[in-house]
């Protein structure tokens, strides 16, 4: 059956003029890669580092204080030596004590010797300070190396939850986190995260298979109806107006249809996949084009663009609907006249991406994110149009996202989008 699809374009009464567009909301996407030069974000183990450096540090310097302090102290009190020297010849050892030589008085003697003696005292205390300093300086180097690697062993739950919550943002709702260790704040914080998952989970899986039932289940009276039309419309002794009424009918029942394959196909690339072959993903979009030809003929739209060979691991059946789904948008939603869509596909680093841009009215940057919710349009109606039953997009953002990737889109200055489409390889 035909791809149901989303509307690219405004409807009458829009206008030439471009709409003011304000400035891309910055937006995070969950398989990111982490940012560079870690060392110059504030993260907790930093801190806790510095924390844990600094109050050794601090607590260092205020023992040294108390050291030295006290060293004084006790020398300061011993300065007064408890002897007299009487007529003594001084012979010296050392350069230290210069005065002490030759015959001397016994009062100049003394007040020699006792300026010695509070000179060593005074190196003594300096030779102290300073290599406390120097071991105070090593021992704060080691603490600020110790308080890292234990930060890290502390907090590594936190990044271990870390993961599984971009795994789970990833559209995997079956990760778990299963934190074993002591039960402490981290284990119980770890067991609620879990429990929520586990409700997210079960919420997902019975709103997709309620999608998938109800699809399901509505496709055999669609399928019926259809059946009865077209036997009714081959009568030939049916009235001109039983004829009208029968193909209107019909274009009725044939648009119910494509919205239950895009409901049903919109459920299963709820879901990350899990068997993933390698697709080259300048085939399918040649598939695509090839099938948007006809219809791009006969609305006078060109289809260009270079198609490089990429290849990506995924499943080939929906990245065509990708494509089909983003080429049937870019032709439907174009220029009366003149019209040209471009379909392109590039290896850059690390991921495959798919371009398609086309021309056509003019795109206010403040209703892209609409595009790709189900069942929306720019300024047209919501149902009883012929292009589409407006889940093309939702449909390409679920299977992008399933793969791994992101969809994205810009507007032109001169009108149309510009479609893209990641894909890591």
């Amino acid at each position: 059956m035909a791809s149901s699809t989303s509307s690219t374009g405004t409807g009458p009464g829009s206008g030439n003029r471009p709409a003011p567009q304000p400035p891309p909301k910055p937006t995070w996407d969950p398989r990111e890669s982490p940012r560079s030069y870690p060392w110059l974000r504030p993260t907790i183990r930093i801190r806790l580092t510095l924390l844990y450096g600094g109050m050794f540090l601090i607590a260092g310097m205020v023992l040294l204080t108390i050291i030295y302090l006290l060293a004084a102290q006790a020398l300061s009190e011993s300065s007064q030596l408890p002897f007299r020297i009487l007529n003594v010849e001084a012979q010296p050892t050392s350069d230290r004590c210069p005065g002490l030589t030759g015959t001397l008085p016994s009062d100049v003697f003394m007040q020699r010797l006792q300026a010695c003696a509070d000179e060593q005292r005074r190196l003594a205390l300096d030779g102290l300070l300073r290599r406390s300093l120097l071991a105070l300086l090593g021992l704060a180097v080691a603490a600020f190396a110790f308080g890292y690697v234990m930060a890290g062993r502390v907090l590594s739950p936190l990044g271990r939850i870390t993961r599984t919550a971009r795994q789970v943002a990833g559209s995997d709702l079956h990760k778990r986190i299963e934190l074993e260790g002591p039960d402490d704040e981290l284990k119980e914080l770890s067991d609620t995260f879990d429990e929520m998952l586990d409700r997210l989970d079960r919420a997902f899986t019975a709103q997709q298979r309620f999608v998938a039932n109800a699809s399901h289940e509505l496709r055999t009276p669609l399928a019926i109806n259809r059946t009865l039309l077209e036997v009714q419309l081959a009568d030939p002794d049916a009235s001109p107006e039983l004829h009208q009424l029968g193909k209107t009918l019909l274009a009725t029942n044939e648009r119910s249809e494509q919205l239950v394959e895009g409901l049903l196909l919109l459920a299963r690339s709820e879901n990350e996949l899990v068997d993933r072959k390698p697709v080259d993903l300048a085939e399918v979009a040649s598939q695509a084009v090839e099938q948007a030809r006809g219809e791009a003929s006969g609305k006078g739209v060109e289809l260009r663009g270079v198609r490089q060979p990429t290849y990506v691991q995924g499943n080939g059946v929906l990245l065509e609907r990708v494509a089909l789904n983003l080429v049937q948008n870019a032709v439907r939603y174009n220029l009366r006249e003149g019209g040209w869509v471009s379909v392109s596909t590039e290896a850059q680093p690390g991921q495959a991406v798919l371009v398609v841009e086309n021309t056509g009215p003019v795109v206010p940057a403040y209703e892209v994110d609409n595009l790709f919710e189900p069942f929306r349009r720019l300024r047209s109606e919501r149902t009883g149009s012929d292009k589409g039953v407006g889940l093309g997009l939702s449909i390409v953002r679920s299977v992008a996202r399933a793969h791994g990737g992101n969809v994205s889109a810009e507007p032109r200055e001169d009108g149309g989008l510009v479609m893209r489409v990641a894909l890591p390889v």
